[in-house]
């Protein structure tokens, strides 16, 4: 994980052009820190998958400067691009599981594709299906999942290599709201872990369930920050301060057993 209080992305006048149409994303610029959540929302067409592609690295920007992890992400050279992406956790508003991998092997790819032993596979994938509530699921290919359940799998398999920065898009946008609330508390555990959430979504109810998260706002393009608090965020003081994340209530709104799986626990 990155170190407390430093700068884990950073957009500085972030232009978006496709082709030779109008600018979809027009000077952004804002700064994100380790351990807090953000919700980006904004009218449909406004950009925020535009922003999402960016921000998990699908997309280069056409002008402007976008530094994660303290590296400029503009000019990584490609064969960092693998290792650089496995810091980053993402949840696609259409699921994107691989069809004829049961729900353990699509949460397994992540740790595969990492080239982590088998044997050493097993016991966190199944810790993680049992904190996402899909333990009995495990052997299920996504065609008999509901979307719910589709959902929870693309959580799990996003976070099972324990990201510092989870993106979700429009997470909730196909489920029932008592899920979607599920969901949410979902990510929210995994913040209090320590893991920086940005959340898509144009649910205003949801994003009300957040007290402490911070919004970033979109309206055509450009980003609304009217309170300045995106480029001077509150900041974590660390273990012991007031500020500092609260610590994870295993039995609050788990869908799962409530124990965080292997390599989630506080450090």
């Amino acid at each position: 994980m990155s170190e407390p209080d430093a700068e884990i992305v950073q957009f500085d006048n972030v232009g978006l052009r496709y082709g030779t149409g109008k600018e979809a994303l027009t000077d952004i610029s804002f700064t994100l820190y380790p351990g807090r959540f953000y919700f980006l929302t904004g009218a449909s067409g406004a950009g925020k998958t535009s922003l999402l592609r960016l921000l998990y690295l699908a997309q280069r920007p056409s002008r402007g400067l976008i530094r994660m992890f303290g590296t400029d992400a503009i000019t990584l050279p490609r064969e960092r691009l693998p290792g650089f992406r496995r810091r980053l956790g993402v949840v696609f508003q259409d699921f994107r599981l691989v069809p004829h991998l049961s729900a353990f092997d699509n949460v397994a790819l992540p740790l595969r594709v990492a080239g982590v032993a088998e044997r050493e596979i097993t016991k966190p994938v199944d810790e993680m299906l049992d904190w996402v509530g899909l333990a009995d699921r495990r052997g299920a290919r996504p065609a008999t999942l509901s979307g719910g359940e589709q959902q929870r799998v693309a959580i799990a398999r996003a976070v099972i290599a324990r990201p510092d920065m989870l993106v979700a898009d429009e997470p909730t946008g196909n489920v029932d709201p008592e899920m979607a609330l599920r969901l949410l508390r979902l990510f929210e555990s995994l913040n209090r872990l320590g893991t920086t959430v940005v959340v898509a979504t144009h649910d205003v109810h949801l994003i009300r369930k957040v007290p402490d998260s911070l919004i970033m706002r979109l309206d055509k393009g450009r980003l609304s920050d009217p309170t300045g608090a995106l480029r001077y965020p509150p900041r974590s003081t660390g273990p012991g301060g007031d500020s500092a994340p609260a610590a994870p209530d295993p039995g609050s709104g788990n869908p799962g057993s409530g124990a965080a799986p292997l390599g989630f626990a506080p450090a």
